[in-house]
């Protein structure tokens, strides 16, 4: 299968037809490049907020409840950019507030239905400034081709986040991510590649680059796509199977073998995901030793 990876800048738009159209010509380009999934950022649909009056983009909290009137008219449009393409697409997320609630929702759109998976780790920055909450509810979805969970940026920092994943049968993690510090993304990258070790998976991370000025959310980005596998047999030694160049928008591209990814668990040189769940499991029990 041939995922595409986005490097997304987030944009301004005049009216909710230019970022349409917009939308369609990213998904257009990855599946003229062949791409059958294709995977945007977190926090990449914050540029709806350039459709609503300047007082509410520069207000944090107000924006959140103004961008309701935009979301099904959003899912319409990747869902249909789905069914066009023949692909699968994992859309930028966006904050969906839900009676007193507000959750960081990625939504999934294939030609034969839509889904989403809810961030599940908060942030400081969305804890304390923007009042999102975390869900409660980790899935695994088919699409077909394989089974993919989706790990929202700060979620990849977390091993059991993907390893239920993983243990729900997941093959590949998607991690959309939006990062405004270098620290920020090299830390989601540590993650996503970590993951990709323990469990012996892909790792999909696409982030939102560059600047957006007028948005207090989404001002300042940095960050580069890149595709892991696990670094041992059947995958290059450093486990990068494709990588972005840092803050250029676009797409990265690779083609993953699930049949490889599957067969290279057997014939690895450590077993790390079987040692995980196994026997050679560690206790949890930690024992004190004083020397001083």
């Amino acid at each position: 299968m041939k995922i595409a990876a986005a490097q997304y800048p987030i944009g301004r738009f005049s009216d909710f037809k230019a970022w349409a159209d917009n939308a369609a010509a990213w998904v257009a380009d990855a599946a003229q490049n062949r791409a059958q999934l294709l995977v945007f950022p977190e926090y990449g649909a914050m540029e709806l907020t350039s459709l609503l009056p300047e007082t509410l983009q520069a207000d944090l909290v107000a924006q959140i409840p103004a961008l309701a009137p935009f979301r099904d008219d959003f899912v319409a449009t990747y869902a249909a950019l789905a069914k066009r393409h023949g692909v699968h697409i994992l859309a930028p997320s966006l904050p969906v507030q839900l009676d007193n609630a507000i959750h960081n929702r990625a939504y999934l759109l294939s030609p034969g239905g839509v889904a989403f998976q809810d961030k599940r780790q908060m942030t400081r920055f969305e804890k304390e400034q923007w009042g999102v909450a975390g869900g409660d509810t980790l899935k695994v979805f088919d699409i077909g081709h394989c089974k993919i969970g989706v790990a929202i940026c700060y979620d990849i920092e977390f091993p059991l986040i993907a390893h239920a994943m993983s243990a729900g049968g997941a093959d590949l993690v998607l991690a959309p991510s939006c990062t405004d510090t270098l620290a920020g993304a090299h830390r989601v990258h540590v993650g996503a590649a970590a993951r990709a070790l323990e469990n012996q998976i892909y790792v999909a991370l696409s982030p939102t680059v560059g600047e957006a000025p007028w948005s207090p959310a989404v001002d300042v980005n940095n960050g580069w796509a890149a595709i892991y596998a696990t670094p041992d047999r059947g995958f290059p030694d450093d486990g990068v199977l494709a990588r972005g160049e840092m803050n250029k928008p676009g797409w990265i591209t690779t083609t993953l073998n699930f049949d490889l990814l599957r067969s290279a668990r057997e014939q690895a040189q450590v077993f790390t995901r079987k040692d995980w769940d196994g026997q050679s499991r560690p206790s949890l029990a930690v024992e004190k030793v004083a020397l001083a």
